[in-house]
C-alpha cells in the first residue's frame, strides 16, 4: 500500500478544503476504499476523514424524505420513514453486503462504490480500462459471467455493485452534492455514467465535490415496492441480477404508475421509462409483465459467459 497523509475533517467546508488538494480521497466508512488500497487499485496521496461530518440524520423534506450522506446502510434500513414509505430501499440495503460492513458503510459512499469485476479488481491483469485508460479490456475475452448485459462498450462491460443504488433508481432520489461552485442536484438517472470511451469515469460527481444528501421525493406508493435479488449464494454476495420495482394501482386495480430498475446488467442502475410505460393502464398480470420485461432487455448483448443474464432479467 503506498504511504498517505490522513486529515480528518469535522465540517463540510473542510471536507471541501481537504478534497481539494491533488490525489484526496474521501474516507467514509472505507468498506469499498480501504480494500482497493490494499490491492494497489487505489493509490490516494491523501485520505480525507469525513466521519465526523454531520450529515447522519433522516427527515422529512419537501414531502419526500432527506437522507444524510453520512447515515449507516444499517441505521436507513431500519428508519421507520424508509420501512413505511420506501419499502423497497429498506429490502435493497438489507440486501446488501453484511451485518457488519451495513453497520459501517455509508449512503454516499455507497453511491460511489466501485464495480467489483475480477480484472479490475486484480492489478496483475494489465488489460483493464478502468485501471488503465487505453489498455483494454480483459473481461470481454476472458471469463465474463457477473459482467454486463446493456449499455456496454467495446471499451468496458463491468456491471454496477450496488443494491441500495438499484432501489434509488427507482424511486427517482436525487443526489444533492456541494462544491467551491455551490450546490447542485443530480437526478439518480444521471448520476452514475455508462461506459462509452470514458470507462474509467464511474459517476458525474465533479473531483472536488461532496455528496451531501440523498432526496427522496414524495412518492405515495412506496410502500407499494419490493426489491428481488438473485445471487449465488444467499447472503454476502453481489447480484448477478436484481429488481427494483413499485406500482401504483387505482381503485379499477388498474396499474396506474410503474417504477423498474435492474441491477447487476449494466455499467449503472438499468431503468427503462419505455418499458414503465407499457404498464400504464393495464391490470397486473403477466401478459403485461412480459410486455416490460421484453422492453428491459431490448439491445442486450450478452457474452460468452453471462447469455443466462437475459432470461433471468426477463423472469
Amino acid at each position: 500500500m503506498r504511504p498517505f497523509e490522513y486529515t480528518r475533517a469535522t465540517t463540510v467546508a473542510d471536507a471541501l478544503s481537504g478534497i481539494a488538494q491533488s490525489e484526496s480521497k474521501f474516507l467514509g466508512g472505507g468498506t469499498n476504499l480501504v480494500d482497493l488500497m490494499r490491492m494497489g487499485v487505489e493509490e490516494p496521496a491523501r485520505l480525507v476523514d469525513i466521519t465526523r461530518v454531520p450529515l447522519t440524520t433522516v427527515e422529512p423534506h419537501g414531502g419526500g424524505v432527506r437522507i444524510g450522506a453520512m447515515v449507516r446502510n444499517s441505521d436507513l434500513a431500519e428508519h421507520p420513514l424508509i420501512r413505511q414509505q420506501y419499502t423497497v430501499l429498506s429490502e435493497a440495503l438489507l440486501a446488501g453486503a453484511s451485518p457488519q460492513l451495513r453497520n459501517m458503510a455509508t449512503t454516499g459512499g455507497n453511491l460511489m462504490q466501485r464495480t467489483r469485476c475480477y480484472y479490475f479488481y486484480d492489478p496483475s491483469y494489465r488489460e483493464c480500462n478502468k485501471r488503465h485508460p487505453g489498455s483494454g479490456c480483459a473481461a470481454i475475452p476472458g471469463y465474463n459471467r457477473i459482467h454486463a448485459i446493456l449499455g456496454t462498450s467495446p471499451q468496458c462491460i463491468a456491471v454496477h455493485p450496488s443494491d441500495m443504488c438499484v432501489a434509488l433508481a427507482a424511486l427517482e432520489a436525487v443526489v444533492q452534492v456541494r462544491g467551491p461552485r455551490g450546490e447542485r442536484a443530480i437526478p439518480m438517472a444521471d448520476f452514475h455514467r455508462l461506459p462509452g470511451t470514458t470507462p474509467q469515469i464511474d459517476t458525474n460527481l465533479r473531483q472536488d465535490e461532496m455528496i451531501t444528501a440523498i432526496d427522496l421525493p414524495a412518492l405515495p406508493f412506496g410502500r407499494r415496492s419490493h426489491y428481488l435479488k438473485v445471487r449465488d449464494r444467499n447472503s454476502y454476495a453481489f447480484a448477478l441480477v436484481s429488481v427494483a420495482a413499485a406500482l401504483d394501482l387505482d381503485s379499477g386495480g388498474m396499474i396506474r404508475e410503474a417504477r423498474i430498475a435492474m441491477g447487476g446488467v449494466a455499467h449503472k442502475p438499468w431503468r427503462v421509462p419505455a418499458a414503465e410505460r407499457l404498464l400504464v393502464g393495464r391490470k397486473p398480470e403477466e401478459s403485461a409483465f412480459v410486455a416490460a420485461a421484453n422492453e428491459l432487455v431490448r439491445g442486450a448483448q450478452p457474452r460468452r459467459h453471462n447469455a443466462f443474464k437475459v432470461e433471468l432479467a426477463r423472469r
